[in-house]
């Protein structure tokens, strides 16, 4: 297990001295001390250090200037095109992940938003000036955007990069400090970061922390002003319980099963096109990925032989062999989705190589809402499709669910797509 990394600064009372030794810390040059901070009973926590040197630097004034704001985010852009080809080599070496997808997903787009961001910080950080009412005639009545203080952003292995670095221009935009916790599933590119990173970010406002749960859930323990947690319900559910101990806000992003309702008025190679790239897109491990297919089976039987088609003109007639699809992230998650293709009748695909975490395209037809493809969220590339009568029964069928991330619509109806949009 890798330990966290420690920016050398002074300790706070009662806290002991770095241990020799241990893992691997993020940062350059070998100026970061290697192992965890062990504190004394005063402090309890070895993360306390970390965050107490964060919050001085933030308490400080550091990160609020315009200008130390445009540097940090210039700061990763340099970071995004200098390290490019290493995150395209990580993400390749921890799920397989085709140099198209990577360099779509967790660079192209971080570009975008890191220029929209840079290109309009400006005016977000000016004051807005609002109306006022009776009780504040006599005012002046203005918005101004403050910076929350230390914020933690924890990030999941299946868009190792997108998904830190997006919150993370956020964050430094804001006027924040930030601890960022890299997945531990993603061993190659949380390797990267915690190398890498530092390197090009200001280390008294900014820090990667590499740590596996036993660390995290200590990580968790210390006090943040912010927190932004991407991945599973259940382990949402531990970090919102140790922000409530501090009230501290939190951004939660869940995913959920995604309901995919498909009508008979529609244009089937259109949707069937579009449904497989949604779903097989990075091997189905995207949060808003189409879950699960909803529509009569008479549009059931006219979906099959399209999604054949579009699958085979994606990924080739042996999607194993194809340099555009990726591979499970993990062999506990592997077993995990291969479990789930017992569910209904396997219709296009269904192959499984656990040497190479490989699971085929697959679509399951006649899939019962009892069965285990739909007690949870599939993350993987297993689309299954669940007959229902009519567009009222899809709404029904949604209605009585938890609340998914998003909901797909297809029909040349307009009527019938505003309904799903309500």
């Amino acid at each position: 297990m890798q330990h966290p990394h420690e920016p050398p600064v002074q300790q706070p009372p009662g806290c002991g001295k770095h241990v020799p030794g241990g893992g691997h810390a993020g940062g350059c040059g070998g100026a970061i001390p290697k192992g965890p901070v062990v504190c004394s009973t005063v402090c309890g926590n070895p993360y306390a250090g970390l965050v107490s040197h964060l919050r001085a630097a933030w308490l400080s004034g550091k990160t609020r200037p315009l200008e130390y704001r445009l540097a940090q985010l210039e700061a990763l852009g340099r970071f995004l095109e200098e390290k490019k080809q290493d995150i395209l080599e990580a993400t390749a070496l921890d799920m397989g992940k085709p140099s198209f997808e990577a360099y779509f997903t967790e660079i192209l787009l971080c570009k975008n938003e890191l220029n929209n961001t840079l290109n309009n910080l400006s005016h977000w950080m000016k004051d807005e000036h609002v109306d006022k009412n009776l009780v504040t005639q006599l005012d002046s009545a203005f918005i101004r955007r403050d910076p929350y203080g230390v914020v933690l952003i924890i990030a999941p292995w299946n868009y190792p990069i997108h998904l830190f670095l997006v919150p993370l221009i956020g964050a430094i935009a804001a006027g924040n400090c930030v601890v960022v916790k890299p997945s531990e599933i993603a061993k190659n590119t949380e390797r990267l970061v915690a190398e890498v990173l530092t390197c090009y970010l200001d280390s008294d406002c900014f820090a990667v922390v590499t740590a596996g749960v036993q660390e995290t859930t200590r990580l968790l323990e210390n006090k943040f002003d912010y927190i932004f947690f991407t991945g599973s319900p259940s382990v949402g559910r531990i970090v919102m319980t140790a922000a409530a101990k501090h009230l501290t806000p939190v951004t939660l992003e869940l995913g959920g099963k995604n309901p995919c309702y498909v009508s008979d008025t529609c244009d089937v190679q259109n949707v069937a096109r579009r449904v497989a790239w949604g779903r097989f897109f990075n091997a189905g491990q995207t949060c808003i990925a189409p879950d699960y297919i909803l529509c009569s089976v008479e549009m059931q039987d006219k979906l099959m032989p399209a999604l054949r088609e579009a699958i085979t003109e994606y990924f080739g007639p042996n999607p194993q062999e194809s340099p555009d699809f990726a591979r499970i992230v993990g062999d506990k998650q592997f077993r995990r989705v291969r479990a789930l293709l017992c569910s209904g009748r396997v219709a296009i695909g269904g192959q499984t190589d656990e040497k190479e975490r490989y699971i085929a395209p697959t679509v399951l037809a006649d899939v019962q809402p009892s069965d285990p493809a739909m007690q949870e969220e599939i993350f993987g590339p297993i689309l299954p499709i669940v007959v229902v009568a009519d567009m009222d029964e899809a709404i029904e069928f949604i209605n009585t669910r938890p609340r998914p991330l998003a909901v797909y619509a297809f029909s040349c109806d307009s009527k019938v797509r505003a309904v799903q949009g309500d």
